[in-house]
């Protein structure tokens, strides 16, 4: 059977895929009640269960993961003797931050110039519903060749690792030759690329003491110790002048020796605003796929609007942590942990929590699934072949798959490639790129399955 066929049911269902993106956007799915209902999640959850029935998945379930949340699972059997593939997403995503700063509402797919709006769109609710598109072809064009199973995260984005847990309880359930997780992007648009390795991340909340209560500061400031002035003191001792993360005893020489990232692209991909120099040292490859990095991704501390004169009392922050292959994420923790306690000033009093921790991944590039996925991105983006990169992102369950199933195949793929803005305002996914990566999911798994028969 040709490919072409395939291709033309994909080309087909577009408007289908457009419909039901929309509709899984729509759900507020942050998995942090703090923020967001905790029925925004369940909502989302049942919608892709429901989905996976109407696809004639089998054992279809809810699956109370530890964490509080639900990840989603199902089965799809297929010809006997067929080799089964875990096919990966996650529905819950980032908060949409400044909801001002939307040029469209982010819970409301809105297209515009040629891309599709809205939070989760290609991080990862698009994710899902390219293996949606991909298995509605197969099966409109001589039946899906491979036995599936479809596991899709509820809690991803927090770090929490429920799904993790749930899988060492049940190790049986996600078993699989091949696992597809469809969360990471190409290189770039246009650009067929499964990515080789991720960077792990630890994140901890750090909590700085140094009065019993705030204080006037023009009665006490000078020589009263102010927690917030601490806390900007400590969050600066990771990070040297150069703005290269330095957490003691963690190295940071790492080189990345594949497909490099030229720093003019970097600088468009990431926005940065004329003049600003970017930070580290390296290639932008060593420093976004090879090397730790840290960063401050939340201060409590009294807005600008409505401050008093006021010396603070405490101080709090997250810190997410980076960490690459290569090194391990619970020595990273201790070292951070170790460096923020060795340079608090003042004797203030810290408390350190942790609240999310994720293992660096790397996959094996010359096994057999990565034959077959390269001809299927060669038809699916005709004159180029597929490349491999590394992703500075984290995806903590991949470590536990590969634990749980050292002979099974894993291969990163997804929509989240530059222009995506995941984690941003203003993210958006490339119907294009849904549409092509979702053939060239359908012709691997077709691939994939002769491979095995031969």
């Amino acid at each position: 059977m040709t490919a072409r066929p395939i291709a033309e049911t994909i080309s087909s269902l577009m408007p289908r895929a457009k419909s039901e993106l929309a509709e899984l956007v729509a759900f507020q799915s942050v998995a942090d009640p703090a923020q967001f209902p905790k029925s925004e999640c369940e909502a989302a959850a049942d919608w892709v269960a429901d989905a996976l029935r109407a696809e004639d998945f089998q054992d279809v379930a809810l699956l109370d993961t530890p964490d509080g949340t639900r990840s989603v699972y199902g089965f799809l059997p297929g010809p006997a003797g067929a080799p089964t593939v875990l096919l990966y997403a996650h529905y819950d995503v980032q908060p949409p931050l400044d909801e001002s700063a939307w040029l469209s509402p982010p819970f409301e797919l809105t297209e515009r110039d040629g891309r599709w709006y809205g939070r989760g769109a290609a991080d990862c609710k698009g994710g899902f519903i390219m293996h949606l598109l991909a298995l509605r072809a197969l099966k409109a064009n001589g039946g899906v060749p491979v036995s599936v199973k479809v596991i899709a995260e509820g809690s991803e984005e927090q770090g929490t690792g429920g799904l993790e847990r749930y899988a060492e309880a049940h190790p049986e359930l996600l078993a699989a030759d091949t696992i597809v997780i469809g969360d990471t992007g190409n290189f770039r648009v246009g650009l067929p690329t499964v990515t080789a390795t991720l960077r792990g991340m630890t994140m901890l909340r750090v909590t700085l003491d140094t009065l019993e209560g705030n204080l006037h500061s023009g009665q006490f400031g000078g020589a009263a110790p102010d927690a917030l002035a601490a806390m900007i003191q400590l969050l600066a001792s990771l990070r040297a002048e150069d703005g290269t993360t330095t957490v003691d005893g963690l190295a940071q020489d790492s080189e990345w020796d594949g497909l490099q990232y030229p720093e003019a692209d970097f600088r468009k991909d990431a926005k940065v605003l004329d003049g600003v120099g970017l930070i580290g040292t390296g290639t932008v490859a060593d420093r976004v796929w090879a090397r730790p990095a840290v960063t401050v991704i939340g201060i409590d501390c009294p807005p600008v609007l409505g401050a008093t004169p006021s010396v603070q009392a405490s101080a709090r922050a997250q810190v997410s942590l980076r960490v690459p292959p290569g090194q391990d994420a619970a020595e990273a923790t201790e070292l951070l942990t170790a460096h923020l306690r060795a340079h608090t000033p003042w004797g203030a009093r810290i408390s350190v929590e942790q609240v999310g921790q994720g293992q660096p991944f790397r996959a094996d590039t010359s096994s057999p699934a990565y034959t077959s996925m390269a001809r299927a991105m060669e038809f699916a983006y005709p004159g180029e072949k597929m490349q491999t990169s590394g992703m500075g992102g984290s995806i903590p369950l991949c470590n536990t798959l590969a634990a749980l199933y050292p002979e099974a195949e894993i291969l990163l793929i997804g929509l989240s490639e530059p222009e995506a803005q995941i984690h941003a305002v203003n993210e958006s996914v490339s119907p294009q790129e849904l549409e092509r990566l979702s053939l060239a999911e359908a012709l691997f798994l077709r691939n994939y399955a002769e491979s095995k028969q031969g």
